[in-house]
């Protein structure tokens, strides 16, 4: 650990899964549970330290408020990080899954006390009220609107955004349907710095656009060639770890993504995970919108 409280991925609590993936396992650290995309040595660090606060390159911090989701994805790490660093609760009800304060068990703090059930840490929510603006990406260990989660809990995450303005906010979902819902039942803010975002891993995922909002789409893990929606920035990245059958995205559906984003001026960030394919230097570019925190 260093003097604020960032991790440095030199100390003993830096140690990998069975997975091979470094992971933080001190915790006191803000950091306790999280993957990390370094080795354990200090040229990393710094190398690391210089790009980002996160393993997430195209955010500063993430904040998870909500953490779980129901979708089931075969290529999920929210939900192997979950699982690995959870106590294993059963409460069938999604409204006794709030807590107020961190559940501990052992005298230790335990993140995900109900695995990756849906859970709300009302306890988060002012997590980022008197910090120095950056880029969030808001519950990245959840889907913050998948159907499962009460329009109770978002309006809350909404009303800590709206204490906060200072930050730019990243919201991304499987479901993006549900942000129509939501702007109909005037619950969705339209904000400059909160951005809607859903993933298209291959075609046939929904989308969502309207031009009153600020929307981007993650193209991660990139399963085959996609076709590009209308949006105001464009994520790509190929899925990490090592499960059985990974996809490893070829170059041609890379390109075909940049060449029309660039027909429509749309910005593009690739994520470090297409090195191997796409090599140095990467593209990665935001809107005018994030390059001000």
């Amino acid at each position: 650990m260093t003097g604020n409280n960032e991790c440095c991925g030199t100390c003993k609590f830096h140690r990998t899964d069975d997975n091979g993936e470094w992971v933080c396992t001190n915790d006191m650290s803000e950091y306790y549970a999280l993957e990390t995309d370094y080795s354990d040595g200090c040229v990393d660090y710094e190398r690391r330290k210089a790009m980002n606060k996160t393993k997430i390159d195209w955010c500063d911090s993430t904040w998870n408020p909500v953490t779980g989701c129901l979708h089931g994805c075969e290529y999920c790490y929210a939900r192997g990080i979950a699982n690995r660093f959870g106590f294993g609760a059963y409460e069938p009800n999604i409204d006794e899954r709030v807590l107020i304060e961190p559940a501990v068990s052992a005298g230790k703090k335990v993140p995900y006390p109900f695995n990756f059930e849906p859970t709300f840490h009302k306890y988060r929510l002012n997590e980022y009220q008197n910090k120095k603006g950056r880029n969030i990406f808001v519950c990245s260990m959840a889907d913050l609107f998948g159907e499962w989660v009460p329009d109770e809990w978002i309006e809350e995450v909404f009303k800590a955004c709206d204490n906060a303005p200072q930050h730019n906010y990243l919201f991304l979902t499987k479901n993006p349907f549900r942000y129509e819902i939501l702007h109909q039942k005037g619950i969705l803010r339209e904000r400059d710095n909160m951005w809607y975002g859903y993933s298209m891993p291959k075609n046939g995922c929904d989308y969502w656009y309207d031009s009153q909002y600020k929307t981007f789409e993650s193209m991660e893990p990139l399963l085959e060639m996609v076709a590009v929606p209308h949006s105001k920035w464009t994520i790509i990245g190929a899925e990490t770890g090592r499960r059985k059958n990974k996809v490893v995205p070829e170059r041609k559906w890379i390109e075909h993504i940049v060449n029309k984003c660039r027909e429509g001026n749309i910005p593009v960030f690739m994520k470090s995970s297409l090195a191997d394919i796409w090599g140095e230097p990467l593209i990665q570019e935001f809107p005018e919108e994030l390059k001000r925190k």
